[in-house]
């Protein structure tokens, strides 16, 4: 009888007792394979190149070249997870292109959590993928972001989004009746938003100017930014001066 195909996967890590740990939970999964280790940047290159893993396990700081840097040298990236210490490294690479990551030091139930939306996401075409990776490694404007309904994954076009917002811990991506949250701070999504289109008109708020019916002041002085759904938010008056000039422009 035929063994059931297994998916290779290779584990990129500096410490070896990560490694380690890494590779026994794996060890218990029956649909991978772990086909190989690399210690540093040059290492996982040369292993995705000749071993060619249909998933790595990535970790983000590494001395030479980082995890972000092993990716962008590579013209066929397989499917990656990221494994960090630093959460906010991890968080926006996830949020900006849909790439899971494990906050490091997790345990068997958080690893195979990941690995459910791995598996989930193995059959996509791997043009998706690469759109996917090719957004959370650009450093130019965005022009789309990725977000999680069920157990799909959906592009959202950053032009439909007519407003983001800072909910606590989260951002609040409005795109007409549909809000999605990002696990990303208000100022990591400035940094990738076209200024000439976005604003950040409040300390929890930006606008996509496409989407602006009018800035209003009020009675009592304050101005508001009245979208064209009918939603009206504040705009700091340190800001006022400057969105009347961009949206005449």
């Amino acid at each position: 009888m035929t063994e059931p195909a297994t998916v290779p996967a290779l584990i990129v890590d500096d410490e070896p007792i990560a490694r380690a740990g890494l590779r026994r939970m794996l060890g218990e999964v029956d649909w991978l394979r772990c086909v190989g280790e690399a210690a540093s940047g040059p290492e996982a290159i040369k292993a995705i190149t000749t071993l060619r893993p249909e998933l790595v396990f990535l970790d983000i700081e590494m001395p030479g070249l980082s995890g972000i840097d092993v990716l962008r040298s590579l013209q066929h990236p397989p499917y990656v997870v990221f494994t960090t210490a630093y959460a906010e490294h991890a968080v926006a690479a996830f949020e900006l292109g849909a790439i899971d990551y494990l906050l490091k030091p997790f345990g068997e139930e958080r690893l195979l959590a990941s690995l459910e939306r791995v598996r989930a996401a193995l059959g996509e075409p791997r043009a998706v993928l690469l759109d996917r990776i090719g957004e959370a490694l650009s450093r130019g404007t965005m022009s789309r972001l990725f977000v999680r309904t069920g157990r799909s994954i959906v592009p959202i076009a950053v032009s439909t989004i007519a407003w983001f917002e800072a909910v606590g811990d989260y951002v609040a991506a409005h795109a007409g009746d549909t809000q999605h949250l990002l696990h990303l701070s208000l100022s990591r999504i400035e940094e990738r938003l076209d200024p000439q289109r976005f604003a950040r008109i409040h300390r929890t708020h930006i606008v996509n100017l496409d989407h602006v019916a009018a800035f209003r002041r009020q009675l009592a002085g304050q101005i508001v930014a009245e979208l064209r759904d009918g939603t009206r938010l504040a705009v700091s008056r340190a800001k006022a001066q400057e969105l009347r000039h961009l949206a005449r422009g």
